[in-house]
């Protein structure tokens, strides 16, 4: 069985649940809403995932409900969120199990 996808790219729906086989003391999972300042959440903004040195690993879209799931390994990462309501960079030190994170983007 394969991961629901969101329309139109073959990202893994990001609102779907997590699969039923994975195992939280093993996988490390990066997950959370993009909000603006204003507290709304974003949908359709783009979220990137940063290694300890600002190198690009991965990138999703939020759901119409502004979450995002990332699969990491454990460690340091930079989570930048892209959207028309602005830019915001959150830093998060995940470990194994779920890490939920928050990102809030504001306009410059």
């Amino acid at each position: 069985m394969t991961a629901p996808t969101a329309a139109g790219c073959a990202a893994p729906d990001q609102a779907a649940p997590l699969p039923a086989s994975l195992d939280l003391e093993k996988e490390t999972v990066i997950t959370g809403v993009v909000r603006s300042g204003e507290g709304e959440v974003v949908p359709g903004a783009y979220v990137r995932l940063l290694d300890a040195t600002g190198e690009f690993t991965a990138e999703v879209v939020t759901s119409p409900a502004g979450q995002f799931r990332f699969f990491a390994a454990p460690g340091t990462w930079t989570l930048r969120a892209l959207s028309r309501h602005g830019n915001g960079d959150t830093s998060v030190t995940a470990g194994r199990g779920i890490n939920e994170v928050a990102v809030t983007v504001a306009l410059a």
